[in-house]
């Protein structure tokens, strides 16, 4: 039987990487059997959600962050993914969180070399957000853009200054891959999946890039960030409910990385991406009744009350 071609869609909290899939998804494999494994930090799926309003099979990881548990769930949901469904393509979007060296190292494990092949390893980079999450979250953002064959920037209209110098970062870290830079409305599926980086195999950051003196073990990412899962029955009109995520910016409930969610609306269901300084809310056809906040020194009571209480 044909390996699966693989393809790990990866990059930092908010970066784009469900837009970029399904992008992917609705230009290159429409008419081929796809499945997506799909890991969000936290207990909602709600990338997950949004995918399947398009028919695609999804398996969730959902339990924390899959790097943090590579040699269980990941590799069965790879094993069963294979068996039930004999998918031609396999789409997996990592948390924004996770490692990508670790992730690439499945691909090593026997059991999953002899049914899977990582094509390209695609990393999506916020050009706005780049110089900022590198110097706050060096370990993790830094491990993507090492280990990626291609760097997709995202939100590059207006910006050419800080697009600029995403590509000075990237290319201090990873001057082999390739970096493509153009709006995404004229950047084609194809041209993505056939860029000139397709090497297959999992590269680690360069060794004259990492610090020099003893190797301590890589920060979990469970250990760096924290997650909440907000379920709330309640209906919101999309006022209110930008008032609320203005009150939970005010209120700094500890670091707030990141939030989104699909709760219900006065007419249907709405869809919330939150990034810091940016809110997006808009109709959604997939349900939900949940928000994921993801950052550090959350306080969680806070969060909760300020989502619950009455208007």
């Amino acid at each position: 039987m044909p390996k699966m071609k693989t393809y790990i869609v990866s990059g930092f909290l908010g970066a784009g990487k469900t837009t970029l899939i399904r992008k992917l998804l609705d230009e290159c494999f429409r008419d081929v059997r796809v499945a997506l494994i799909e890991n969000d930090f936290g207990e909602a799926g709600i990338d997950a959600a949004l995918l399947r309003t398009g028919g695609f099979e999804v398996r969730e990881i959902s339990s924390g962050c899959i790097c943090c548990s590579l040699s269980g769930d990941f590799v069965r949901a790879i094993g069963t993914i294979s068996s039930a469904f004999a998918p031609e393509a396999l789409i997996i979007e990592p948390s924004g969180v996770a490692r990508l060296s670790d992730i690439a190292k499945v691909f090593a494990d026997e059991r999953i070399g002899r049914i899977a092949k990582v094509r390209k390893k695609i990393v999506v980079v916020d050009v706005r957000r780049c110089a900022t999450y590198l110097d706050n979250f060096g370990d993790f953002f830094e491990d993507q853009i090492a280990c990626a064959h291609v760097v997709v920037f995202s939100r590059t209209e207006g910006v050419p200054e800080k697009t600029e110098r995403a590509r000075e970062i990237v290319r201090r870290i990873n001057p082999r891959a390739e970096i493509l830079s153009e709006s995404w409305d004229c950047l084609s599926g194809d041209r993505l999946l056939s860029s000139r980086r397709a090497c297959p195999e999992a590269r680690e950051p360069d060794d004259e890039a990492l610090p020099k003196g003893p190797r301590l073990s890589p920060p979990r990412a469970g250990d760096a960030f924290s997650t909440l899962t907000i379920r709330t029955e309640k209906v919101f009109d999309a006022e209110e409910l930008r008032r609320r995520i203005a009150r939970m910016e005010r209120c700094a409930c500890g670091e707030i990385l990141r939030a989104k969610g699909i709760v219900r609306g006065t007419e249907g269901y709405l869809e919330v991406q939150y990034l810091p300084g940016e809110l997006r809310i808009s109709p959604c056809e997939a349900p939900g009744d949940a928000l994921d906040v993801v950052g550090r020194g959350l306080d969680e009571a806070e969060l909760l009350r300020l989502f619950e209480e009455e208007r």
